[in-house]
């Protein structure tokens, strides 16, 4: 548009040219009248055409009216006149964090809510969605480009805080934590459907309990780990009392046997026995039990 105006300014200086007296400037009237027609063809060449990256589309408007039609990626052909706004149809992610520099916004932009037993839980999330191309001419007529501002932050926000409530802390940060994910991009899902949007993923991040419920889930973790360990201890000594009870069974079992069923006959077999096997002995007398001497060589 600048250029088709510039050319305009120097076709009017030619014929202004041509008008005046002084024949040095008349000299000039055909050269700035054919430049500044040169300038204007070139001007709206090029306004005529528009170059759309991939994965964006453009939105036409023109004096204040919005063009219901979308330019695709590629080069296409316009109104001259028509100012294009582009935009960006791939994922976009917005995160919302109480850690510095990890959010969109700078500093502690973590959501703070109330849960249904009335304690302050900190949230982090991160919300992956995209425009839906068709949608571009609504939101750009409706909303503006400024959308992750004027929708997407507030919807994410006020969503969480209306859904928390229906949870205790502990349970959000544990047993209810992927119902509670479940719970709100339904509900998000659905506001940017209205709006526009599609909602691709939804990421909680982290969840901060208070320091005065933290501080009892350890006491109660660490009770339940003693508790544990006492289990393991006691069934320890129980297995030990009951091999010990098992060993003293088995002596007095074997004393009872060695009590009733030892004869002579058995002591002298294994006298024998053991002297036979002696490397020491040479020869051996011993009684056979009725009188009789025995003599063993021990070799």
């Amino acid at each position: 548009m600048a250029i088709i105006i510039i050319g305009i300014i120097l076709v009017i200086l030619g014929f202004v040219a041509a008008k005046t007296d002084d024949p040095r400037i008349r000299h000039y009237k055909t050269l700035l009248t054919a430049i500044g027609a040169i300038v204007v063809i070139l001007g709206v060449s090029s306004a005529c055409v528009v170059q759309v990256e991939p994965g964006e589309v453009g939105v036409q408007k023109l004096f204040g009216k919005v063009n219901k039609n979308i330019l695709e990626s590629g080069l296409n052909v316009v109104n001259p006149f028509v100012k294009v706004v582009m935009f960006d149809t791939r994922t976009e992610n917005y995160t919302m964090s109480g850690v510095n520099d990890e959010g969109v916004k700078q500093g502690d932009d973590a959501i703070r809510v109330l849960s249904a037993d009335g304690l302050e839980v900190v949230i982090d999330l991160t919300v992956l969605y995209k425009v839906v191309p068709s949608e571009a001419p609504r939101i750009l007529e409706q909303v503006g480009t400024n959308y992750r501002n004027v929708l997407v932050r507030p919807i994410c926000r006020t969503r969480i805080r209306d859904n928390a409530v229906y949870y205790d802390a502990v349970a959000l940060f544990s047993t209810k934590r992927d119902e509670f994910q479940s719970r709100i991009f339904t509900s998000i899902e659905a506001d940017f459907k209205e709006r526009g949007l599609m909602l691709e993923q939804l990421l909680i991040r982290n969840i901060t309990l208070p320091e005065s419920v933290r501080t009892t889930i350890e006491s109660k973790i660490n009770a339940e780990q003693e508790a544990q360990k006492m289990t393991f201890v006691l069934q320890k000594e129980r297995q030990e009392a009951e091999r010990k009870r098992v060993e003293a069974q088995g002596i007095a079992d074997y004393q009872k046997i060695l009590s009733t069923g030892l004869s002579d006959r058995l002591l002298q077999y294994e006298m024998i026995k053991a002297v036979s096997s002696s490397p020491n002995a040479k020869i051996i007398l011993m009684t056979n039990g009725k009188g009789l001497p025995l003599m063993i060589d021990g070799k």
